[in-house]
């Protein structure tokens, strides 16, 4: 099939001659006056190809910004990795269950003596990776904390407990064991 829209229709039989040729002189008429009055006539069929153009471009903004957020969530997702599986501190060994939280959840996992006191210390943090938990040093925490602030557990006891002068007054005749474990 060649030609124009029209004569497609005219040779199928859907539309008629005379209400081609009518269609044809009110459209040079139309152009004719809007040339002579200085106005341009915008075809509506442009105008909404335009949109279309405009819209799908927006579209693939939004698709390729999509892109670029998930491959830079993987790209630090992959850094923060790397951080944790080369800088983990082993707990071989630990024979002291420490609990912890996680959002709502209580956690818990085995850490030796002095583990437990670096944790306390703040000079250890918890790191989530996954489902699973790795204690690193707190340097390292800190750069992941830089790219994912809640994949760090940092258990550092908080000034916040401390007694006050009367409070330590009142229990300084009660001693408490070396032992006690909470």
């Amino acid at each position: 099939m060649s030609g124009s829209l029209k004569d497609q229709l005219l040779q199928a039989g859907l539309a008629d001659a005379k209400r081609a040729k009518q269609f044809d002189k009110e459209k040079r008429k139309a152009s004719r006056i809007a040339r002579r009055s200085g106005e341009v006539i915008e075809d509506e069929i442009k105008v909404a190809a335009q949109q279309a153009r405009a819209d799908k471009v927006q579209r693939d903004r939004e698709l390729n910004q999509q892109r670029e957020e998930k491959a830079q969530r993987k790209a630090i997702n992959a850094q923060i990795r790397q951080l944790i599986e080369t800088n983990e501190v082993p707990r071989k060994g630990g024979d002291i269950n420490f609990n912890f939280t996680d959002g709502k959840q209580v956690k818990k996992f085995y850490v030796d003596a002095m583990q437990q006191k670096q944790l306390a210390a703040g000079r250890l943090a918890i790191a989530k990776q996954g489902d699973q938990y790795a204690l690193i040093p707190a340097a390292v925490a800190d750069k992941i904390a830089e790219r994912d602030v809640t994949r760090v557990i940092r258990c550092q006891e908080s000034d916040a407990a401390k007694l006050t002068a009367e409070e330590e007054e009142w229990y300084k005749d009660y001693e408490i064991p070396d032992d006690l474990m909470w």
